[in-house]
């Protein structure tokens, strides 16, 4: 998504690499790897939602509300793996997405649907980037699409790499108090390669959380 109008460049770049700095993850990377980062991790049942109630819908999976305002959209152009496993690990990293950008909306990195579906450096990764529209007074509009998904899973079946592409060319930064939507021209820096690994809730639930997550930043490979 587009970082903008900050009132000096030097600003302007800090926030950046705040935004786009992968988390828990140092300077790994899992792609050259035959073992997946964080595959011997071991993931922490979440509290219950205080949302939760009734059956699941399309906007509460695991009766967590992942909902967003009507100007935001985030589209997941991919298909479901025929892996069970990586199915539901690969609809939960959507949902991690769908739970940060939640959390900008609500200005709390506290909601439900973060404290669900981010864990360790994940929730780190969601702090980080909630806590820096809330400090800069931003909010997102448009709409950011998601695409070229990978899955690959840890031997021991308790993680699953999901790795895909992010087109934030119609994806804008908008000012909470005037509502001002700050617009760039398209460029490479609205294309980012993510690695997300997933680590399964050990509850019998088919509930996975972001542990880690790494991010390639002005990805040619995207465009």
């Amino acid at each position: 998504m587009k970082r903008r109008t900050l009132p000096t460049a030097a600003a302007l770049a800090a926030t950046a690499a705040l935004l786009l700095t992968a988390c828990g993850s140092g300077d790994d990377d899992a792609s050259g790897n035959d073992k997946i980062a964080g595959a011997d991790q071991q993931s922490s049942k979440p509290e219950p939602s205080k949302e939760a109630s009734g059956a699941p819908d399309e906007d509460k999976p695991d009766g967590v509300d992942v909902s967003l305002p009507k100007d935001v959209n985030l589209v997941f152009d991919w298909d479901k793996p025929k892996d069970k496993n990586e199915a539901a690990a690969m609809e939960d990293a959507a949902n991690f997405f769908r739970a940060i950008f939640r959390g900008v909306d609500k200005r709390t990195s506290e909601d439900a649907a973060v404290t669900t579906y981010a864990t360790d450096g994940g929730r780190k990764y969601a702090d980080t980037q909630i806590g820096a529209y809330v400090e800069g007074g931003w909010t997102v509009t448009g709409t950011r699409r998601h695409y070229d998904a990978t899955t690959r899973s840890a031997s021991n079946g308790s993680s699953v790499e999901v790795a895909f592409c992010a087109d934030s060319t119609k994806f804008y930064g908008k000012e909470t108090e005037t509502g001002k939507v700050l617009k760039t021209d398209p460029s490479i820096k609205d294309f980012d390669y993510f690695k997300i690994i997933m680590i399964k809730v050990p509850t019998g639930e088919e509930l996975w959380q972001a542990s880690k997550v790494y991010v390639e930043t002005e990805a040619a490979k995207c465009q």
